[in-house]
């Protein structure tokens, strides 16, 4: 995994390069985000960029500051989920036994990561091992393991790395046992906590690791019914607009947006951006997903239209749009150019 396959969080890769690179990396960083938002792909991008025996340095204008090369022993071994000294914790249910761990699932686990890019969720796993539970934990045995993984020497001579999947899931044993480690890590070793909800975390366990918050998208506003029944219509209608961009046609749109007032404007863009990244999502994991605006065939259509390749240019074009309304630019002048620059970008797939 690299920091330019995941979407809407280059302040985040920005941020974590430039950690790596002054040398100053933490022994215990936790990642706080959604897993759906590319908490987990940030992880490994992040792990490969540490180990990466080529990296990739871009110029001030690039958007990316760094990157892993991609190609080196280390990077191909860590997207892979085959690097020997990169341990991983997630997770797991009850199969009957009292010394499950999550060894016992790692096949199917690494699995799931490569195949749905790092995006899918926890009910997702246990689905895929096909088991309806709601009871699945990091235990003290799965804490043990990461105690006794970083205890050992680095086969390849450089980091130690754990990753610790939904630490929120971890029962009190398994938080107690973790302890001592974070509080007196061995040298060259590296704890890096995947996170959705940190409120979960002991205090004695967030006080005691490096928190990166990741960018969160509006996916609410696109799965709220209210916001789909007030805006779904028009944003439908808007878009078809794009597709044909017959300017008398366009211009009539524009103003018809444009006379929603400030807060309204915000919130159909907003709108927009959680539909942008449902239909995304939906695409790189190969899920559907269901758009509720009112127009089936649109719904059934438009998902497929948002790729890699126009991703960042719609969330873009759409957060500067918001970024303008929000400072009092004028709405028509700021629509028409995001109404352009939308065109574009779904040119492009």
């Amino acid at each position: 995994m690299q920091f330019k396959d995941i979407v809407g969080q280059q302040d985040v890769a920005n941020r974590l390069t430039e950690i790596i690179d002054s040398g100053r990396v933490s022994h215990a960083q936790l990642l706080l985000g959604d897993t759906r938002e590319g908490s987990l792909q940030m992880a490994f991008a992040y792990l490969q960029y540490l180990c990466c025996t080529d990296r990739r340095h871009y110029g001030p204008d690039a958007g990316l500051r760094a990157d892993s090369c991609g190609q080196c022993p280390s990077c191909k071994k860590i997207a892979s989920l085959q690097h020997p000294d990169l341990h991983v914790i997630f997770p797991n249910p009850p199969n009957g036994s009292t010394s499950v761990s999550a060894a016992d699932y790692m096949k199917e686990f690494q699995d799931f990561v490569l195949e749905r890019q790092a995006l899918g969720t926890l009910d997702e796993f246990n689905l895929w091992l096909d088991r309806d539970v709601k009871t699945s934990i990091i235990r003290e045995s799965d804490a043990a393991t990461v105690v006794q993984s970083l205890g050992m020497k680095a086969y390849e001579g450089g980091w130690k790395m754990v990753v610790i999947w939904m630490p929120e899931k971890m029962n009190g044993a398994a938080a107690n046992e973790l302890l001592k480690t974070l509080e007196e890590p061995p040298a060259q070793s590296l704890i890096l906590m995947v996170c959705e909800n940190d409120e979960r975390l002991l205090s004695t366990i967030r006080s005691r690791v490096q928190t990166v918050r990741l960018r969160s998208h509006p996916v609410s506003a696109a799965a709220d019914e209210g916001m789909r029944e007030q805006y779904g219509p028009l944003l439908v209608e808007w878009l078809r607009m794009l597709f044909k961009l017959k300017m008398k046609e366009l211009s009539t749109q524009v103003d018809k947006l444009a006379g929603l007032g400030r807060e309204q404007q915000k919130q159909l863009l907003n709108y927009a951006l959680g539909v942008m990244h449902e239909c995304f999502m939906a695409t790189a994991t190969g899920q559907g997903c269901v758009l509720g605006t009112g127009d089936a065939k649109f719904d059934a259509m438009f998902p497929a239209m948002i790729t890699p390749n126009n991703i960042e240019l719609i969330q873009g074009a759409l957060d500067d749009a918001i970024f303008a309304i929000e400072r009092n630019a004028n709405g028509k002048i700021a629509l028409m150019e995001l109404s352009f620059r939308l065109s574009k970008a779904l040119k492009k797939r």
